[in-house]
């Protein structure tokens, strides 16, 4: 697995060894012994797997009591993944990155706890899965606004559609209003 380090140095970008042939390819996605000394001593205890459809918008979710490190992956289509700091010590705190995951790249991006995290679909129809340091507790969840003008994230829109988003995410919180890490 090849490490690609990101502007903000604690969210890592995962490229896997791709071995394939005319009958298909394999690869490996994780290897717990690998990731603790790679990219983070973290242990997983909760995996996740969604679909939607192009022009949904999910996020920008964080949580504050138990929050959640994410290993996340898309294993068909397309989403532009966008991870936001939120971590008040942090000399990144407020910025963002973001990175397409795709069937077709394989990458995958690590986002420590700490982080708001949402994607969008840029694909007919996308699955994405990942992994969590911490169970989900719907109680704790809360929502970055994902055009915030504070943190100004160049989201890949289409044109023909305004993005797609649940009431929650809708109503998401300005960054300067939110309590942080």
């Amino acid at each position: 697995m090849k490490i690609i380090d990101t502007t903000i140095p604690a969210v890592k970008l995962l490229e896997p060894t791709v071995y394939g042939d005319e009958r298909g390819y394999f690869m490996e996605t994780y290897r717990e012994s690998w990731f603790r000394n790679h990219v983070a001593d973290v242990q997983f205890v909760q995996d996740n797997h969604s679909r939607s459809a192009k022009g949904i918008l999910r996020g920008l979710h964080f949580q504050l009591n138990q929050p959640q490190g994410k290993l996340v992956r898309v294993v068909s289509g397309e989403v532009f993944d966008v991870a936001v700091d939120l971590r008040r010590s942090s000399p990144t705190f407020g910025k963002w990155v973001g990175f397409y995951l795709s069937a077709a790249n394989k990458r995958q991006l690590w986002i420590p706890a700490g982080f708001a995290h949402g994607f969008y679909v840029t694909s007919e129809n996308t699955e994405f899965v990942y992994k969590c340091t911490e169970y989900y507790d719907p109680s704790d969840e809360y929502s970055l606004l994902w055009n915030d003008p504070e943190v100004s994230i160049e989201w890949p829109l289409s044109t023909e559609i305004q993005p797609i988003l649940s009431m929650k995410d809708a109503n998401g919180k300005n960054f300067l209003s939110l309590k942080f890490f």
